[in-house]
């Protein structure tokens, strides 16, 4: 995912548990076009059956209060896909369709359970959304710019090949 989502935390107990986790879920019920033209988005009608909805463990998880209080929680290694038959666990987006970004901080048991989470709702919870993260997916770069920075990493973190072998990223 261009650009990487970061979060930080702080007022959690030092010694609890947690998971952090991503999901991004449609913003609305359009599907988008670029009007190269005019340099905007464009409604083009009714959104696409929406993707099946997964939610992605960040790797470190689980974390405690303390280690959340002093480091970046960075989400560098999500991948996203437009292939619903996905089965390596990426995040599937629909693309010319708008999502947001969510991040949950989950409280997980302090007996060292690595039961997995199943249902989120079901957990104790708190949900942060950032509507500056809102994005419109697409399937390639048409910027030769953008794409020549995500290929050589310019972010900083992340860099990514673009190839016609596999189903086309999000």
């Amino acid at each position: 995912m261009f650009p990487t989502c970061r979060v930080s935390f702080n007022g959690l107990k030092a010694d609890s548990r947690y998971a952090v986790l991503m999901d991004i879920v449609p913003v609305d019920n359009k599907r988008y076009r670029y009007a190269y033209h005019r340099s905007c988005w464009l409604v083009a009608g009714k959104a696409d059956p929406p993707a099946p909805a997964r939610l992605y463990v960040h790797p470190d998880s689980p974390f405690t209060g303390e280690q959340l209080r002093k480091q970046v929680v960075s989400f560098e290694k999500v991948k996203l896909t437009n292939n619903d038959m996905d089965r390596h666990g990426h995040l599937v987006l629909n693309s010319m369709h708008k999502y947001q970004p969510r991040i949950h901080l989950v409280k997980r048991p302090d007996s060292g359970s690595t039961k997995p989470i199943v249902d989120l709702e079901k957990e104790p919870h708190k949900t942060f959304v950032f509507p500056e993260a809102i994005f419109t997916a697409v399937t390639a770069y048409q910027n030769q710019l953008v794409r020549s920075m995500i290929l050589r990493g310019d972010n900083g973190q992340l860099s990514g090949i673009v190839s016609d072998a596999y189903p086309s990223p999000v």
